[in-house]
């Protein structure tokens, strides 16, 4: 039998905070069975249409329309996924709340589940791929002390201190990678503190390693020449190609860029069109001005109806084998993946000499430590072409 679904947006005008302001609240009722959960969002009450469901200011009706999809879309996967759904199980996917067990490997099950549960809302399923090896080396850990399983309330310090030697004598990985493992570790016994199964964190004390800073890869203005110039045949070849130089003139990611609508795109009084919109991955807003190269392509695709995307782009694996296929195609040295776009806006704001603040503010950073490693990469590039060119010079 079909599942009844739908949803429903309220205010409570009766609870206004000092501000003025009331919570946006959204009922989803499933089979007959209804739970309720905030949007996280709040509007004037006079702002509230409660015949349409929705608010007055069209950036915030835009925000709760990206809710309204969010939960759409997270029905839809756990749908595909597990066959059956409940208004429950949907919140808890929303919401991330569920009790976790008093045994550190059974917790990191219920964790991984929610990291999966995430994945699908923020379409990156890198956190839930990396967990799985994380988790598993955790419990060859506790095996090798003759235990299935482990209470947190019998981790120590010295459990995490041997952990990491365990580690280090059995597998051959790099510090960074120890480093990924005790965060994990740590993550599970902050989830115990969290729900009350522990009074603190024993493991608050060990250091991570330390380790060689992540080198950020991006292209050349030659290299993002090369693709401006080579258009492609097939249409999701070509789609992939304007969608990564897109990228690399605004800064977004592949995840933010598949969830552009038109009511992103917004134009200042001196005819500047602008993107404003939220990082998916940190809800960070981001603003950026259009470079004309991005307006140019924008134009290309849909900036009318707000029922749907601006770009028609397909889930992040399917557009990794066209972005890896661009680079090969025109024999660039290393692989080439949708996220340098990214880091190639970071590089080449830096180098124009725009403030870091600016770039901070255009790319939706969390903090401006971040973005100043853009600008380390490029004090980086120029030492080493500079260097470059001393060699050069004494050969002749």
């Amino acid at each position: 039998m079909r599942s009844t679904y739908k949803q429903l947006y309220y205010i409570n005008r009766s609870k206004v905070k000092s501000d003025g302001t009331t919570s946006i609240m959204c009922r989803i009722t499933i089979d007959g069975k209804a739970v309720v959960l905030s949007t996280g969002l709040y509007c004037q009450p006079e702002e509230w249409n409660s015949k349409k469901g929705e608010v007055k200011n069209n950036r915030l009706n835009g925000m709760l329309c990206e809710y309204k999809q969010r939960i759409d879309e997270t029905y839809a996967e756990l749908l595909k996924v597990n066959g059956i759904i409940s208004a429950e199980l949907l919140k808890t996917a929303m919401t991330g709340a569920v009790d976790i067990p008093k045994y550190i490997l059974q917790a990191g099950e219920v964790e991984r589940e929610n990291l999966k549960i995430r994945s699908i809302q923020i379409d990156s399923t890198s956190s839930y791929r990396q967990s799985k090896m994380y988790h598993y080396y955790l419990g060859e850990y506790i095996r090798s002390l003759g235990k299935e399983d482990m209470l947190f309330t019998d981790i120590t310090e010295e459990f995490g201190t041997n952990f990491i030697l365990f580690l280090k004598t059995n597998y051959p990985h790099k510090p960074s990678y120890r480093n990924h493992c005790l965060c994990w570790l740590k993550r599970l016994v902050y989830l115990a503190v969290d729900n009350g199964i522990l009074r603190y964190n024993p493991l608050d004390d060990i250091k991570y390693e330390k380790k060689a800073p992540t080198k950020l890869m991006y292209i050349s203005k030659n290299q993002l020449q090369e693709i401006m110039s080579h258009p492609k045949p097939d249409p999701l070849q070509e789609l992939a190609r304007r969608t990564f130089i897109f990228s690399c003139f605004c800064g977004l990611a592949y995840v933010d860029v598949r969830n552009l609508y038109p009511h992103h795109i917004g134009t200042t009084a001196e005819g500047r069109k602008y993107i404003r919109t939220y990082r998916k991955k940190t809800s960070v807003e981001s603003f950026i001005p259009l470079h004309p190269v991005a307006e140019q392509i924008i134009s290309l695709y849909n900036t009318t109806d707000d029922s749907k995307p601006i770009f028609p782009l397909p889930r992040r694996d399917m557009i990794w084998f066209e972005i890896h296929e661009l680079g090969f195609s025109l024999q660039f040295k290393h692989n080439l993946s949708y996220h340098q776009s990214r880091h190639t806006f970071g590089t080449l704001m830096v180098s124009a000499g725009v403030p870091v603040e600016s770039i901070s503010k255009m790319m939706g950073h969390t903090n401006i430590r971040t973005t100043q490693g853009y600008a380390k990469v490029t004090d980086d590039k120029i030492s080493e072409d500079m260097d470059w060119l001393i060699r050069k010079r004494k050969q002749v």
